[in-house]
C-alpha cells in the first residue's frame, strides 16, 4: 500500500472527527487554568535589573549618592569652616582665614554660607593686603563666610589677580 491510498482511506475518518470536535466547546476557565499551569512550569527568566524591586533600587541609589557626597567632602581641597573654634586666623594652603566680626556673632549664625568673590585690593588694605598705586585697581580672589542677612563674617584670601 502506498501513502496515497492510506490518505484516501483515513480522509473520511478525519472528516468525521473534525465534525465531532467542532460541536464541542471547552469551558472558559480551562484555557486560563492551562495558561497558569504553563507559567508555573516554565517561569520566564528575570533580567539582572529585575532582581531588585523599585524601593530597593531607590535605596541603592540614595546610598550611592551619599557615598559620592562623602567622598567629595573628604577630598575637598579646603578645610571645613569651623565657627566654634577660638583662633581668629587659620591657614588653608597658605591662604589666611580672617574673622571680620566677633567670634560670638560667627558662632551664633546658624545659616552661614561660604561664597567665592572677587574683592578689590583697596577694600582689603585694612586687613594688611599690600597696596600700591600699580596694583590698586587689581582684585583678589577670596572666599567669604556670609550670614543669612548678607553680612560678611569672615574672609579667606585665595589668590591675587
Amino acid at each position: 500500500m502506498d501513502t496515497q491510498d492510506t490518505h484516501e482511506q483515513l480522509a473520511p475518518c478525519f472528516a468525521a472527527l473534525r465534525a465531532e470536535l467542532a460541536g464541542i466547546d471547552a469551558p472558559r476557565c480551562v484555557e486560563k487554568e492551562l495558561m497558569q499551569a504553563f507559567q508555573q512550569q516554565f517561569k520566564p527568566k528575570r533580567r539582572w535589573f529585575q532582581a531588585l524591586s523599585l524601593p530597593q533600587w531607590g535605596t541603592a541609589g540614595a546610598l550611592c549618592s551619599l557615598t559620592v557626597v562623602v567622598l567629595l567632602l573628604a577630598r575637598s581641597p579646603h578645610q571645613a569652616v569651623s565657627v566654634s573654634g577660638q583662633p581668629l586666623v587659620g591657614f588653608d594652603g597658605g591662604a589666611a582665614f580672617v574673622a571680620l566680626d566677633s567670634l560670638e556673632r560667627i558662632a551664633a549664625e546658624p545659616d552661614a554660607q561660604l561664597v567665592e568673590a572677587e574683592v578689590p585690593r583697596t577694600a582689603l588694605a585694612p586687613l594688611g593686603v599690600p597696596l600700591s598705586p600699580e596694583n590698586a585697581a587689581d582684585t583678589v580672589r577670596a572666599e567669604m563666610l556670609v550670614a543669612a542677612d548678607g553680612h560678611p563674617l569672615a574672609v579667606r584670601l585665595s589668590s591675587a589677580n
